[in-house]
């Protein structure tokens, strides 16, 4: 099989992940080129649109704390 060809990445991706514990929803964001990475939890009945934007924030605010800006 052919080797993957590596995609360009965008200077704003972020990963994400969401696992589903119980009755919570645990959202993970990852900046990949810093391999930094925040967590949260919220309800799992609640909005994901929510939680998604607020881990996104909050791995927006570890980064301008880690790396000034």
């Amino acid at each position: 099989a052919p080797a993957p060809v590596p995609r360009q990445r965008s200077a704003n991706e972020v990963l994400m992940e969401l696992v589903r514990v119980g009755s919570v929803l645990k959202v993970t964001a990852i900046d990949p080129v810093s391999a930094t990475e925040v967590s949260m939890v919220g309800p799992a009945s609640g909005s994901r649109e929510l939680l998604l934007r607020t881990a996104k924030a909050k791995l927006a605010w570890v980064l301008r704390r880690k790396y000034g800006g």
